[in-house]
This record gives C-alpha cells, structure tokens and sequence, in this order.
C-alpha cells in the first residue's frame, strides 16, 4: 500500500468507529498515524542500515540461542512462537531464559527470519514453512554470469508446498513458490544444492 493509501485507510477506520459510537480522541488518532508514519519508515529503509539484533548477544549467550532455534526447527515448531508462549503463560524458557530477562520482547520482534543469513554457518536450521516469504534468483532459470547480459536478479515470492524426498540413502527437499503475479515455480534440492538461489527477504 502507498502512504496515501494507507492515510486513507485510517481515516476510514475512524469514520467507522465515530459510526460505531466508539469514537477515538483527536490525542489516539494523532498516535495511530504517528505509529503508520514510524512503520512507513522502517519498511522503506534498507535492511543493511537496521542493526541485526543478534549481534547485540555476547558469542556465548549467540551460541545458545542459535541452538535453541535449531532445536525448534527440528522439532517442527516456530522458535519465536515457542518463546513468545513461554512468556506469556510465565513458563520458564530454559537456557534462553536470558532473552527475556535480559533483552525483552521489544528484541524479540526485531528479528526477523534475514537476520539469520549474518551466520552462514546456521542459515539451513531454519526450515522453510508454507507461507513464508522468501526471495528467489534468476539464476534458478537463467544463465547468470557476473560480466554477461544477464545479472542476478532477486524475485519475492511465496512458498505454496514443500515436500522432502527420499530415495534410499539420499533425500532432498523440493519447494513450489508461487510469484505474485500467480506464477508457480518449483526449486528443487532448495536445501542441497540450491541454497545459493533463495533468501530470507529483508523488511
């Protein structure tokens, strides 16, 4: 949505709760349009001039953590919600207890699945989920070479099915991601020997 677009859609929302006999004082208005304008902001600017939250760990609190999300992953479980349900049924968080008492969750929402990507050495622990939201090179289905016409390009897209399969010993994971302009397209060995050709989108 464009900013105009989104000014008008919360010009509507009050409008309809001016309708709805619960309308918003001129003070609530002004913070919802301050709180539009300060996401405007952050979703505009690139993600290399926002600092990667973990960075902010010291390399041993990095290590545990890193492993916590592993550990999540393989379970087949989302780490964040995992964390965010711990803490809300005051739940002790084990060896990562430290996140919430040290960093909160103001930190816990700052990363995002791209921030990863920093550890090259744990990108493949976090698994790929239908609906995720990633972003695809041409080089799936072009030639791309670094001085010939065509240049690697990135496409945001969607994943639609992810499948693993097994062959007697070897396994792989084949991915179906579906464009936005209803295009599908599917990666094959997206973990093997495609992990070149796919990234976490950065907000």
């Amino acid at each position: 949505m464009t900013p105009d677009e989104i000014e008008a859609s919360m010009l509507a929302a009050f409008n309809d709760c001016d309708a709805a006999s619960c309308p918003l004082t001129d003070a609530q208005k002004q913070i919802l349009l301050q709180v539009v304008e300060q996401i405007q902001g952050n979703s505009t600017s690139r993600a290399s001039d926002i600092a990667n939250p973990l960075d902010e760990l010291t390399p041993e609190e990095l290590e545990v953590f890193l492993q916590f999300v592993k550990d999540e992953e393989q379970r087949n479980r989302t780490w964040k919600v995992q964390l965010l349900n711990d803490w809300l049924l005051e739940n002790d968080s084990g060896t990562v207890q430290f996140i919430r008492e040290r960093y909160g969750l103001q930190w816990l929402n700052r990363v995002e699945s791209c921030h990863f990507d920093k550890y090259s050495y744990f990108e493949d622990a976090l698994k790929l989920r239908v609906g995720d939201r990633i972003e695809v090179s041409n080089a799936l289905w072009e030639w791309v070479q670094k001085d010939g016409p065509c240049k690697r390009e990135w496409f945001p897209c969607m994943v639609i099915k992810v499948e693993e399969i097994s062959d007697g010993d070897d396994s792989s994971t084949n991915c179906v991601v579906r464009f936005f302009n209803g295009a599908e397209y599917e990666i094959q060995g997206i973990y093997e020997w495609n992990r070149y050709n796919w990234r976490w989108p950065s907000k």
